[in-house]
């Protein structure tokens, strides 16, 4: 049931926002997040009524592995989205982290990456993040207690000490996520329900997911009834 209510409203409100918002730009640029996200599209966007030829796609962080470990977010989009040939995405559309190098080349890499997308900006401004949340209320590679939460001089910091494996990645930093004009989180189970109740009632800020607060953009949160039980009338 977790699964249908997800993937149903996840992708009811990501269609809503491509048929209501007119994006002022050459592409449709969004960022997304791995693990069930990447599942949860592949059965939901080839029902979505948009010309897939102009998104491009970036990731909010990336594991420092090879595109065919099982761990690569882009190796798991790839497989889901790109070889299947359901929405005709080519690989170019995805932009991807350099292989074969460092955490922290990998992250300079990536963020001199976005520069050639977002010339001449301050900070990029993406139109969607789809963004998960871990048990811990991690988002991104940005894990509660991390130096990184305190990052604001870089779009794209690396991590080599990540608390879930692998343990290096690179990830967005929050003035890049909070920028962005939609962000979007979806999660749900009985075992999220008081990480939620954190997050969302409690607002504790020591939750990188509580900090998660676009400056001029919207945010949603879809939880199903198990993960929403502590927040009901209650924001």
């Amino acid at each position: 049931m977790f699964l249908k209510i997800i993937k149903y409203f996840y992708l009811k409100v990501l269609n809503s926002y491509l048929l209501e918002n007119v994006i002022v730009s050459k592409y449709q640029h969004g960022f997304q997040a791995g693990g069930s996200l990447a599942v949860f599209l592949e059965v939901g966007l080839p029902k979505i009524k948009s010309d897939f030829s102009k998104w491009r796609l970036f990731f909010c962080d990336e594991r420092v592995v090879p595109v065919d470990d099982p761990d690569s977010t882009y190796g798991l989009y790839k497989r889901a989205l790109v070889d299947s040939g359901l929405l005709g995405l080519k690989p170019d559309q995805f932009v991807q982290i350099k292989q074969g190098v460092s955490a922290e080349e990998a992250a300079i890499d990536y963020e001199n990456q976005l520069k050639k997308f977002f010339p001449s900006q301050e900070l990029p401004q993406f139109d969607m993040l789809l963004l998960g949340m871990g048990p811990d209320g991690h988002t991104c590679s940005l894990f509660p207690g991390h130096p990184l939460l305190k990052v604001t001089d870089r779009w794209i910091a690396p991590i080599t000490d990540s608390p879930k494996p692998p343990p290096s990645r690179v990830t967005m930093t929050f003035p890049v996520v909070n920028n962005a004009r939609v962000c979007i989180f979806a999660t749900g189970g009985k075992e999220k329900a008081e990480m939620i109740k954190k997050v969302l009632v409690d607002q504790d800020e020591q939750l990188p997911a509580a900090r998660v607060k676009p400056h001029s953009g919207a945010i949603y949160w879809i939880v199903d009834q198990d993960a929403g039980v502590h927040i009901k009338n209650k924001v």
